[in-house]
């Protein structure tokens, strides 16, 4: 059966999601949607140019205008929502309204929350809705749940997650790899952890370890928020230890974390010559494109680790992915890896293997599906 996609947000990941579903996801139109007609037509000619056909098609939409997204999603089978994280649940109601079922690449848990707390107008019209479907959140917690399923009793899930130059610069040795207020937000919000059987919230830039990664030597890994969702709270009677943490060069998290302490991240107004300001609107401001000046290939480091027991043996198992920029294609490891593993969910959403309502990510389908999907996009997974 052939399938009517709507991609919504046509940057770098949405453009990554287009890409696989015109390849994988039996697609028989793709919707290409954004505020800027110029740029919806960049990315759909870039889909068609590299698959060879003229699936992708562009369109000028306003998701934050009800009547401009109604019209964009006339007839659509599943929309993929890569715009800012706030924007989502607003989007989720239209969805609704219309019987289109959708999926985004979340970020921000609290605002998950507001998504998912629309189960039962979802389950009424019909529709499936699956937040939280990218990178970290999304695939990073499919490799957690592939660890949980290979053992007979789970006991503690470790994940770990980092996109980075594969030419670093000092001082920070790090490129922008998407939206800088949402970096902000990993790195300023409270993280969600499983600890003992309990939920708790821990300090972002705070437990700071190393890492040994093959052919990076010493790295860094240290919490941010967002990574590990709804996990913790669905896992909470399963497992006794349920985290996540970002991967960066040595160093990094202190010098990033001075922003924070001299509270240049802060939201409240302060008053400045000439008005009012919010210090996190200037940095920014200010910060993102200074960092976008850091221009190189980029190349993403994720790992988990599970403990627990197997036919009555204590194992420990561990994932590991090295991925890299690819050369064919020109998508970046970010936009690989997020953006194939968003298109994966819309697939098996578009196929009818996830159940109608707001369902949270971590039980729409298996850790073992997912991991089987993203090795035949060429992604390579290293077991142990």
């Amino acid at each position: 059966m052939k399938y009517t996609y709507a991609v919504l947000g046509a940057g770098m990941q949405g453009t990554a999601a287009a890409y696989d579903l015109a390849k994988f996801g039996d697609a028989k139109n793709i919707k290409m949607g954004d505020m800027s007609l110029d740029q919806a037509h960049k990315s759909a000619s870039r889909v068609n140019l590299l698959t060879g056909a003229a699936l992708c098609e562009a369109h000028q939409v306003n998701a934050l205008k009800t009547e401009s997204l109604g019209e964009f999603l006339a007839g659509v089978d599943v929309l993929l929502s890569c715009v800012p994280y706030w924007m989502h649940p607003q989007i989720a109601k239209v969805a609704i309204e219309l019987g289109v079922n959708m999926c985004d690449l979340g970020g921000n848990t609290d605002v998950t929350m507001e998504t998912l707390h629309m189960d039962e107008a979802a389950k009424t019209a019909g529709v499936t809705l699956v937040p939280d479907t990218g990178l970290a959140p999304g695939l990073v917690n499919s490799l957690g749940m592939y660890l949980m399923e290979q053992m007979d009793k789970p006991e503690s899930v470790s994940m770990y997650c980092g996109v980075l130059p594969q030419n670093p610069v000092p001082p920070l040795n790090y490129k922008v790899t998407f939206n800088v207020e949402g970096l902000v937000t990993e790195y300023d919000y409270e993280a969600v952890a499983l600890r003992d059987n309990e939920i708790i919230r821990v300090p972002t830039l705070t437990e700071l370890e190393e890492l040994e990664i093959d052919g990076m030597g010493k790295m860094e890994a240290f919490v941010t928020s967002g990574g590990t969702s709804t996990a913790p709270y669905t896992f909470k009677d399963k497992i006794t230890n349920y985290q996540y943490k970002t991967i960066r060069f040595p160093g990094h998290c202190a010098q990033i974390k001075l922003f924070k302490d001299f509270g240049l991240w802060r939201e409240d107004e302060i008053v400045v010559p000439g008005g009012k300001v919010k210090p996190k609107d200037v940095f920014c401001a200010v910060f993102g494109p200074e960092l976008s000046k850091f221009v190189d290939k980029d190349q993403c480091f994720v790992r988990g680790v599970g403990t627990g027991t197997k036919d009555g043996k204590t194992v420990r198992k561990q994932v590991d992915i090295h991925d890299k920029e690819c050369e064919k294609t020109g998508f970046t490891s970010m936009e690989r890896l997020t953006g194939f593993s968003m298109a994966i969910y819309a697939k098996e959403i578009a196929d009818g293997n996830v159940t109608k309502g707001a369902v949270r990510y971590e039980t729409a389908i298996t850790g073992t599906k997912f991991v089987e999907e993203i090795q035949r996009r060429g992604v390579v997974l290293k077991f142990s």
